[in-house]
């Protein structure tokens, strides 16, 4: 039976509103705000986006290996490197999107020449995030590490040490709530936005310059999909790049 053009039209239009779902995962703040920001947005484009909240660094790459996700926003280059090399994953970064820069926080003191001598300070315990934060503190003078440059840097290169400080390893999403019981903490911007800490309380802090930009990342036979294209253009965007720097007030920095 033919139907009506009116009816076939509207059959057409429907079917092709959403080609398919785009299952994106992200660690909540602020990956999953600014992917919520972006989903209507996509919606005109006819791309149905949906946002897969995880609260740890390495199940979202998992969910993408496996498939069960069709790319992710939360991790920086190096760390998916990482990931890479270390799992056998095959993901790729699409496009640039953000910095979230690491901080140095404490409670107990007001300034960094307040900090005693053997003082203990977490860093995050993920690989790279472990040696950005060592880089972090070469950078501002606290440590002195034998190659700043080494992006897979331990506390086995660190070679100076004025106030023999002691370094423990804890989960980046535990970093904020660990901040009461310890001298001091090397933490996530996301973590510490989570909490209700602002970079500004932080001593110091990485700038725009940082080589840790986050991306927007899928698998290498997933790269060409065009709603992750879409996607990619929408986070680039004027609107989403003025979107970022108006509700997180430069605590995250969007790529230019």
């Amino acid at each position: 039976m033919k139907l009506p053009k009116n009816i076939a039209l509207a059959l057409i239009l429907s079917s092709s509103a959403f080609a398919g779902d785009l299952r994106v995962g992200a660690t909540p703040v602020p990956a999953a705000e600014i992917l919520e920001f972006a989903k209507p947005i996509l919606a005109k484009q006819g791309v149905n986006l949906i946002v897969q909240s995880f609260t740890d660094y390495v199940t979202p790459d998992i969910s993408l290996n496996e498939g069960s996700s069709d790319a992710n926003m939360y991790q920086h280059r190096p760390f998916l490197e990482k990931m890479n090399k270390d799992r056998g994953f095959s993901l790729v970064a699409i496009k640039s999107i953000y910095i979230v820069p690491l901080g140095f926080y404490s409670k107990k003191y007001k300034s960094i020449s307040e900090i005693k001598n053997k003082s203990t300070i977490a860093l995050p315990n993920d690989p790279t995030n472990y040696s950005r934060a060592l880089i972090l503190l070469h950078d501002n003078g606290v440590i002195k590490l034998k190659d700043p440059s080494n992006l897979d840097c331990t506390e086995f290169d660190i070679i100076e040490n004025p106030k023999k400080l002691k370094f423990k390893q804890v989960e980046a999403a535990m970093l904020p709530k660990v901040l009461d019981g310890i001298d001091a903490a090397v933490i996530n911007a996301n973590y510490a936005l989570q909490a209700g800490m602002s970079i500004k309380q932080a001593f110091f802090h990485e700038n725009g310059k940082s080589v840790y930009t986050n991306v927007l990342a899928s698998r290498t036979n997933n790269k060409n999909n065009p709603d992750i294209k879409k996607l990619s253009e929408v986070l680039t965007s004027k609107e989403v790049k003025d979107f970022i720097l108006k509700k997180y007030k430069g605590e995250i920095i969007p790529v230019q």
